[in-house]
């Protein structure tokens, strides 16, 4: 009975460490950012898009943070409600945990329909990553 117990509290205890960590790699930048959308990414030479929409209000202030693996980001079109881009160069080796530069938006604070990015994992991890965006 007695090595049930210290079997069971080391399972516990190992469960709440992994999904604590969940939830701090995902948690938002302080300073009032608000979570726009996650995508995890392929093993490849890559293109995906999240989808915003004007629920999410409006935004001059984007920050992407990849977790869970590692990429090299080569390019993100924003593309706004009323139809405009803005193609942005983010030439960036993302880490597992990393983040970008604060990316500013042209025009003020708009509403964004899709993010774009363009990518390559060029197997730097042996994990998929997940990209997060934040906007403000």
């Amino acid at each position: 009975m007695k090595k049930f117990f210290v079997l069971f509290v080391v399972l516990t205890a190992a469960c709440a460490a992994f999904g604590f960590s969940a939830v701090i790699n995902t948690a938002p930048p302080t300073g009032g950012w608000q979570k726009l959308g996650s995508k995890k990414v392929n093993y490849a030479i890559d293109h995906d898009v999240i989808h915003v929409g004007k629920h999410e209000g409006t935004f001059k202030k984007l920050k992407i943070t990849v977790t869970g693996g590692s990429l090299d980001m080569h390019r993100m079109v924003v593309e706004y409600g009323n139809g405009d881009k803005d193609e942005i160069e983010l030439r960036h080796n993302f880490g597992k945990g990393s983040e970008s530069r604060l990316v500013d938006l042209k025009g003020g604070e708009r509403y964004i329909k899709d993010i774009s990015f363009w990518y390559d994992t060029d197997n730097r991890s042996n994990k998929k990553a997940t990209i997060h965006v934040f906007g403000r």
